[in-house]
């Protein structure tokens, strides 16, 4: 007598892998973006703070970025362009947070993690358990698509860093 015995599959362990990323990191950019849209005069200021010009349009970019993106990527909605506004937000994010020392100090923070997450959920699409995968009937998107959009919003967070705060947030020792 034998029984058939059905282990998981790699895809379905993949797609519950992507889901919980999907959660974490959406989960997380949601939560920012939030806090910064019931305190926007708080965040204008931290903007402000930080030398940014025009910090009102400035914190109306990142918290939109930052909510919707996060929307985006908790279910899976559209999941490149949610995760190409996650990946330019946190580029600046990991920007802010480097720019007030030496690079080398601390360069593996929160928006760094959240950077690396979301590239992921890019390249590897976001799985069978999402909206992508039951409406568009698409659990990934094309590499080229990746790069391009990766490319795109680092470039997109660099204009932005430039054109708002006009300075070099890397530097290899203090600034003075």
């Amino acid at each position: 007598m034998t029984t058939d015995v059905t282990a998981p599959t790699r895809t379905t362990a993949g797609d519950v892998g992507l889901l919980t990323l999907r959660v974490g990191v959406g989960a997380a950019m949601i939560q920012a973006g939030l806090i910064k849209a019931f305190d926007f005069s708080t965040t204008v200021e931290f903007m402000s703070a930080g030398g940014w010009r025009m910090p009102t349009l400035a914190a109306m970019m990142v918290t939109t970025a930052e909510t919707l993106g996060g929307i985006g990527l908790l279910l899976g909605v559209l999941t490149p362009l949610a995760a190409f506004a996650v990946i330019a937000a946190m580029v600046d994010a990991w920007a802010v947070n480097v720019s007030t020392a030496a690079f080398w100090s601390h360069p593996f923070n929160a928006p760094f993690l959240i950077f690396i997450g979301a590239t992921a959920l890019l390249f590897a699409g976001a799985g069978a358990y999402s909206v992508d995968a039951r409406v568009l009937g698409r659990t990934t998107w094309s590499p080229r698509l990746a790069v391009g959009l990766l490319v795109a919003a680092v470039v997109a967070a660099v204009l932005t860093w430039i054109a708002l705060n006009g300075t070099n947030p890397i530097h290899f020792t203090a600034p003075a």
